[in-house]
């Protein structure tokens, strides 16, 4: 019976640790596919919460497309569209951008051109992060 109960401890301590490690990991950082598409086709987008924020970030091999209005929009697992900030800023570029709470989830980062209304390029995350 002290070995079972022994064995129960182990396999209790183990589902704990094996608990924390995949809630951790859905805390960590998520990085999406290469961006495809015309113009934005270079470099990925990380998504990580930070200070509680949830904080989307291209990666420094990304390009900047040079369009008039290059801009983040982001698309949730219902295909529902958001469209965030300019990539180009005074003064330089806005390289990372801040998700508002009432996005529920992202499945696809993409660099929309609102001069033109046209898609620039894309890229996917693998299952849709929060």
């Amino acid at each position: 019976m002290k070995q079972f109960n022994r064995l129960l401890s182990v396999f209790a301590l183990t589902a704990l640790f094996a608990a924390s490690a995949t809630w951790a990991a859905s805390l960590g950082t998520h990085t999406s596919s290469m961006f495809q598409g015309p113009k934005a086709n270079t470099g990925t987008v990380s998504h990580s919460i930070e200070d509680g924020k949830s904080i989307l970030r291209v990666s420094s091999d990304f390009t900047v497309p040079d369009t008039p209005a290059p801009t983040w929009r982001v698309v949730d697992s219902n295909g529902t569209v958001y469209t965030l900030d300019a990539f180009k800023i005074k003064g330089g570029e806005k390289r990372e951008v801040e998700v508002p709470s009432y996005v529920r989830d992202i499945a696809k980062v993409q660099v929309y051109c609102a001069w033109a209304q046209v898609l620039l390029g894309e890229a996917s995350f693998p299952a849709p992060v929060k």
